[in-house]
């Protein structure tokens, strides 16, 4: 099993977007470059992640007319980036642009052309926000049907909540590639998600690969927290240097004596934050 981790370096400084990756890379499997650090940061901190050998994930969501679309998936590809995103709703003749404008510059490059990814609707969308903007049915319908939009213009990849994951296999098949955000460990708040799942569930569902920013980027120990979402994942994905038996689910703080409950996370790593007595502690065994 490929590493699905893709960690969201929605950050606003290139310098800790970099910092970050050189810490992250050995335990995750891509970065994804979203909006606010490509605008702030341009091309170069994708050059300057793609030269640590790092894969990249060009979140930009493209929709403009086909032509213009299949033109930024050209400098996309010569940038060297492995995945990129439009919206599906941007219609059949635009998807179609650009998946040929993807495998065509990749031909001229001698290169595996990128995964041109179809976002259908956003995680933080629900039934209430679609029917705002005028769209018929429920959100499982529409995402079915800006999926299909995408496979009959050739897309090999979409983008999409991890609780649509069964019924697109279902529908789509196996080879298609599924990215899914709107994932959360069990024990950290959805934030501005509304259809979420854990790690272990999306990839259960069929999910190929795992958008996850916040429960790491901001994470105390964001190395930690990769740790402990690989090993609820598999615990075989986690590097041979950074496996450790799991300490056990409840346990007592080693500074208080309190008994608490932890998390996969804290499992994992021995580290954890103790409520009673409002401390960071390292459990300690034997």
């Amino acid at each position: 099993m490929n590493n699905p981790i893709i960690v969201a370096l929605d950050l606003p400084s290139p310098q800790k977007a970099l910092e970050l990756a050189e810490e992250l890379a050995p335990l995750v499997g891509a970065f994804k470059v979203g909006k606010q650090l490509f605008i702030s940061s341009g091309p170069d901190v994708v050059r300057k992640l793609r030269a640590t050998g790092a894969k990249v994930f060009l979140d930009l969501k493209l929709h403009d007319i086909p032509n213009t679309v299949a033109k930024a998936v050209i400098a996309a590809t010569d940038l060297g980036v492995q995945m990129t995103t439009v919206h599906a709703s941007g219609g059949t003749e635009m998807l179609a642009a650009a998946e040929n404008a993807a495998h065509e510059q990749a031909a001229m490059l001698r290169a595996d052309p990128l995964l041109v990814l179809a976002v259908t609707v956003l995680t933080s969308m629900d039934d209430g926000n679609l029917a705002e903007l005028g769209g018929g049915g429920n959100v499982q319908e529409q995402v079915l049907r800006l999926a299909k939009l995408a496979t009959v213009a050739g897309l090999r990849g979409l983008v999409c909540s991890p609780q649509e994951i069964e019924m697109l296999r279902a529908e789509l098949g196996d080879d298609i590639q599924l990215v899914t955000p709107g994932i959360r460990p069990a024990t950290i708040k959805a934030d501005d998600q509304k259809r979420t799942m854990t790690p272990a569930e999306a990839i259960q569902a069929g999910a190929n690969w795992l958008v996850i920013g916040r429960p790491i980027t901001g994470a105390a120990d964001p190395k930690a927290a990769a740790i402990g979402i690989l090993h609820s994942i598999n615990p075989e994905l986690v590097p041979e240097g950074e496996r450790r038996e799991p300490i056990p689910e409840i346990v007592d703080c080693a500074e208080c004596s309190q008994s608490l409950k932890l998390d996969a996370t804290e499992q994992a790593t021995g580290r954890y934050h103790c409520p009673h007595c409002d401390k960071d502690v390292e459990h300690k065994t034997g």
